[in-house]
């Protein structure tokens, strides 16, 4: 059996970047299922071609599209990459990446109590 982690109230594990001023924020397409998936909290990563050169930090804005109507939906929502396996290993292809996200976004690295943040 094992014990769920219990973490004192100023620690939560969270996702750092040594410098939250300069990350990019990015509008992405994203296709119905996927973007359910998202929502669901089922689909915590996103392949995407590397052509935009992702970061650790950036915010993302998943824009719900329907390829059927080639329209947008107007749901969207909003997620931080909190990790990036760039292309060339573990079978993902050169010029792609797998895109961890996180629903909050980061703090500042060798912060730990996010109540000043």
């Amino acid at each position: 059996m094992t014990t769920p982690a219990v973490f004192p109230e100023h620690f939560a594990p969270q996702f750092q970047t040594p410098n939250p001023t300069q990350r990019q924020t990015y509008e992405l397409q994203i296709w119905p299922a996927c973007f359910a998936a998202v929502i669901a909290g089922n689909k915590p990563f996103d392949v995407r071609e590397n052509d935009r050169n992702f970061q650790v930090g950036d915010m993302l804005i998943l824009r719900e599209f329907d390829p059927e109507a080639n329209d947008f939906t107007g749901h969207a929502i909003t997620r931080w990459v909190s990790y990036v396996l760039q292309g060339g290993n573990f079978g993902v292809q050169p010029d792609w990446c797998v895109l961890g996200f996180s629903e909050l976004p980061p703090i500042p690295t060798g912060l730990t109590d996010i109540r000043v943040w």
